[in-house]
C-alpha cells in the first residue's frame, strides 16, 4: 500500500490504537518506519524456529515481575521507576530495535510464530489454502541474491515513465496512479467509511508528498540536521536511481518539500474530526485546487463516476495547488523519482537497502543495526498477506477459552463504564442517557475475524519482489474501489490476528482485541486478576474510553459524526481536557522537546478512563470480599502494578524525538506516571502525600470518565 494512501486512510477512519503499531503489523513497510537492511539469506533449508522462542512468557509467580521494582524509588516521586526501574537498569534495547519493553517482546514472540507459519508455508509443509501464496510472499523477500542481481531494474518502468511525462498534465496522471503504482502524490485519495454516513464509504482526499516523517523536520531549528542529512539521502537515492544531477535535484526536492511542509496543517489540527470532513464535488475541487482537473485526476485514480469527495485539510489544498502550480516540471520529475526509489529501496539491491537503512532507521530513529533479513521478510508476508497467516496464527495459538475470558472482562468494564456515567456530577441527565445508548451498541470484536480476508485474485510469485509489492498495493486499491457503492464490510477487520495492538473505530463504534495482545504481560489466564485488571482490564477500559475521548465522543452509538451533547456539557469536558493537556505538555522528556498534549489528549483520556475503569471493574470483581495480598501487595496495589509493567520500555533518543513530534501516544513513561497522578485510588494505594513530586491537589485532578 502506498504510504501516502495509508496515511489518509488511517487519518479519515480517525481509528484509535492502543500504541505505535509495530513493523510486524505494517500493510507494508512504511517510509521512515522501516526496517530495511539485509544481511545473508537464510538457505531454503532454514532451520526451524526453536520451540522456546514460541513459547508464551510469564511475568514471575502471578504474572508480575517483582524483580523489575526499584522499592528505594518513592512511588509518589517516580511510580514508573518504582514499578519498573531495576528492569531499566538490567535491560538493553537490542541493536536492531529502537525501543524495548513488554509490549516489544510481545511483538517478538509474534514476529518468531509468523515466522514459523511462512517457513512452513515456504517449504510446503503448511496446510492452508493460500499456503502457496504466503510460502511464496516470503520467498522472495528471502531471495537476496536475485535482488542483488536485478540492481535498479525493477523501478525501472516507472522511472521511464516518469522522464516521458512531458506536460505537468502528463505528470499530474501519473500521481493519480499512486493507489495502484510505485508513484507518489501531492494529493492523496483514499477510500473508507463516510463518517457522517457510516453505512457507506467514501472517498477522502488530503495533501501530502512530504519524505521526512512530519513538517516539523522542514520547519524546525531543532530537526534542521536532520533536514541537511534528508537532502542528502535524496541525492544519494537519485544518483542510484541514475537520475541526472542529483545534487542539484536533491537541493530543489527539499525546497519543493519544504514548501508543501509549511502549507500542511499540524498533527494536533489534523485530529479534529469535524474540521476534517469537508465534502465537495469534482467542481468544487477545482475551486479549491486549480490545475488539478479533478474529474480527470479521480478517472485515472479508477474512480471516474465518484461525485463527491471529502476533503480533509482544506485549507492547504489552494496553497499546496499553487506550490504545484509553481514548481518547474523538472523538479517534480525528480521528486518523483527520488519517491519511487526510496518506496522501492527495502526491494532493491544492497546499495539501496543499506542506503536507506542508514538514513532511515540509523539517521532519524537511532537504530545501530540492520535488522536479519527474515524478519523483515515476516513483516512483508504479513503486509501483504496478513489476514492468511494470522488463520494459521489462530488455529496453532490462540486458545478458544481465552477468548471467552476476554468476553467476561470486556462485560466487566464496560459495566463499570455504565455505572461511572451514570454517577457523572458534571454531566446532564440529557447527555448521560446518549452516553448509556452509545455504550449499549458498543461492538466487541476478540481474537480474530469472523470472516476471513478473501486473497485469490492477487497474485504472488516467489521470484518477484517487487512484482509483489506493486501487485499487493493494486489489489487493494481494486478491492477498496469495487465496494465503493456497497455497504460497510462492518465484519472487516482493521488489524491482523498477529498484531500486538487494539483499536477502536468510531464509524463502527467498535473495539477490537487481536489474538497476539491477549497474553502475559496483557492478560494471563493463569495470573492474578489484579494483574490482569490493570494489563488488559486497562488496555478494554483504554479502548471504549476512546469512544468518548474528545475525538471519539463526536460520533453517536451508530457511528454517525454528529453533535449529540448539549452545549453546558461540552463546556464542561473542554475544561477537563484543558486541564490534561496542560499537564502533559508540562512533561520534557528530552531537553527542549515537550510532549504536545493536544497531539496526545485522545491516547491520555483513553488510558485515564481505561485504568480507572479497570480499578473499578477489579473491585466489582470480588464481590464484596477483600482482596488478597500477594507479597505485601494489596489488590489496588497490584491493578497499578500491572498497568506499570505493560509500559516497561526503553527508547532511543532519535526514536523519541520522532515520537514526541509524530505519534499521537505519550512517552511510556507519562503513560503510566501521568495517568496514576489523576486517580484518587492510586494516593490511597500508596499512602502519596503533598510534596512527593507527582502529587497533584484532589482539586486540580482530571476526572472525565
Amino acid at each position: 500500500m502506498n504510504p501516502a494512501r495509508r496515511n489518509i486512510l488511517l487519518a479519515a477512519a480517525a481509528v484509535a490504537a492502543l500504541g505505535v503499531a509495530p513493523a510486524l503489523a505494517a500493510p507494508l513497510a512504511q517510509k521512515g518506519h522501516r526496517t530495511t537492511t539485509a544481511r545473508a539469506p537464510l538457505s531454503t533449508g532454514e532451520a526451524p524456529v526453536p520451540a522456546a522462542d514460541l513459547a508464551t512468557p510469564k511475568y514471575g509467580t502471578w504474572g508480575f515481575d517483582v524483580s523489575g521494582m526499584d522499592t528505594s524509588i518513592k512511588p509518589g516521586d517516580d511510580f514508573f521507576n518504582y514499578a519498573n526501574g531495576k528492569w531499566a537498569a538490567r535491560t538493553e534495547i537490542p541493536a536492531d530495535r529502537t525501543r524495548f519493553g513488554n509490549f516489544d517482546k510481545l511483538s517478538v514472540l509474534s514476529e518468531n510464530r509468523a515466522h514459523a507459519i511462512d517457513m512452513d508455508a515456504a517449504a510446503g509443509k503448511l496446510a492452508d489454502k493460500d499456503a502457496a501464496k504466503i510460502g511464496a510472499a516470503y520467498a522472495s523477500f528471502m531471495n537476496e541474491a536475485l535482488a542483488d542481481r536485478l540492481g535498479a531494474s525493477p523501478i525501472q518502468p516507472e522511472l521511464a515513465q516518469i522522464k516521458a511525462a512531458k506536460t505537468k498534465a502528463q505528470f499530474t496522471a501519473l500521481m493519480a496512479k499512486a493507489n495502484s503504482t510505485g508513484f507518489t502524490t501531492v494529493f492523496p485519495v483514499g477510500i473508507t467509511i463516510d463518517a457522517k454516513s457510516p453505512k457507506k464509504y467514501a472517498v477522502h482526499a488530503a495533501n501530502g508528498g512530504l519524505g521526512l516523517p512530519d513538517r516539523d523536520y522542514y520547519l524546525q531549528a531543532s530537526f534542521a540536521e536532520k533536514k541537511a542529512k534528508y537532502q542528502a539521502y535524496v541525492e544519494q537515492m537519485l544518483t542510484l536511481a541514475g537520475w541526472p544531477k542529483a545534487a542539484e535535484n536533491a537541493k530543489a526536492v527539499v525546497e519543493f518539500e519544504t514548501q508543501l511542509a509549511e502549507a500542511s496543517w499540524t498533527r494536533v489540527q489534523r485530529r479534529d474530526r469535524d474540521k476534517t470532513y469537508n465534502p465537495a464535488t469534482p467542481a468544487e475541487m477545482d475551486q479549491l485546487a486549480p490545475d488539478i482537473g479533478w474529474a480527470k485526476y479521480l478517472a485515472e485514480a479508477g474512480l471516474p463516476s465518484v461525485k463527491r469527495v471529502v476533503v480533509t485539510t482544506n485549507t492547504a489544498f489552494p496553497k499546496v495547488a499553487k506550490i504545484y502550480a509553481d514548481a518547474p516540471l523538472d523538479t517534480l520529475k525528480a521528486w518523483q523519482a527520488f519517491h519511487v526509489t526510496d518506496g522501492a529501496a527495502a526491494y532493491l539491491s544492497k546499495p539501496f537497502v543499506e542506503a536507506h537503512f542508514q538514513f532511515r532507521n540509523k539517521e532519524l530513529a537511532g537504530q545501530p543495526e540492520e535488522q536479519p533479513r527474515w524478519k523483515r521478510a515476516v513483516a512483508f508476508t504479513n503486509g501483504v498477506i496478513g489476514e492468511s497467516v494470522g488463520r494459521v496464527y489462530v488455529a496453532r495459538y490462540f486458545p478458544p477459552a481465552a477468548k471467552a475470558k476476554m468476553d467476561a472482562l470486556v462485560g466487566d468494564i464496560h459495566t463499570a463504564l455504565h455505572a461511572r456515567i451514570e454517577k457523572l456530577p458534571w454531566m446532564s441527565d440529557a447527555t448521560k442517557a446518549k452516553a448509556l445508548e452509545k455504550l449499549a451498541k458498543f461492538t466487541v470484536k476478540i481474537g480474530y475475524p469472523a470472516k476471513w480476508r478473501d486473497y485469490s485474485k492477487l497474485v504472488l510469485k516467489p521470484d518477484d519482489l517487487y512484482g509483489n509489492v506493486l501487485r499487493s498495493g493494486a489489489y487493494e486499491w481494486r478491492r477498496d474501489v469495487a465496494r465503493l457503492n456497497g455497504p460497510v464490510d462492518k465484519a472487516e477487520w482493521g488489524m491482523t490476528p498477529q498484531t500486538v495492538n487494539a483499536y477502536y473505530n468510531p464509524s463502527n463504534n467498535e473495539i477490537v482485541f487481536p489474538a497476539a495482545i491477549l497474553a502475559p504481560p496483557f492478560f494471563d489466564p493463569d495470573g492474578d486478576m489484579a494483574i490482569n485488571y490493570g494489563g488488559i482490564g486497562g488496555v478494554i477500559g483504554h479502548e471504549t474510553s476512546h469512544g468518548f475521548d474528545d475525538q471519539g465522543r463526536k460520533s453517536n452509538g451508530d457511528g454517525l459524526l454528529t453533535d449529540w451533547w448539549t452545549a453546558e456539557d461540552a463546556a464542561k469536558f473542554k475544561t477537563q481536557t484543558d486541564r490534561l493537556g496542560a499537564q502533559y505538555s508540562a512533561f520534557e522528556p528530552l531537553p527542549g522537546a515537550h510532549v504536545q498534549g493536544g497531539l496526545v489528549m485522545g491516547e491520555n483520556i483513553g488510558d485515564l478512563g481505561g485504568l480507572s475503569l479497570a480499578l473499578d471493574a477489579y473491585h466489582a470483581s470480588l464481590h464484596g470480599k477483600p482482596a488478597p495480598v500477594i507479597d505485601g501487595l494489596t489488590g489496588d496495589q497490584r491493578v497499578f502494578l500491572g498497568w506499570a509493567q505493560v509500559w516497561r520500555e526503553k527508547i532511543r533518543e532519535d526514536t523519541l524525538r520522532q515520537r514526541l513530534a509524530t505519534d499521537p501516544h505519550s512517552p511510556a513513561v507519562y503513560r503510566v506516571n501521568g495517568t496514576i497522578r489523576n486517580i484518587d485510588g492510586w494516593y490511597a494505594a500508596f499512602d502519596v502525600k503533598p510534596g512527593e513530586k507527582l502529587y497533584v491537589a484532589p482539586d486540580q485532578r482530571v476526572r472525565i470518565w
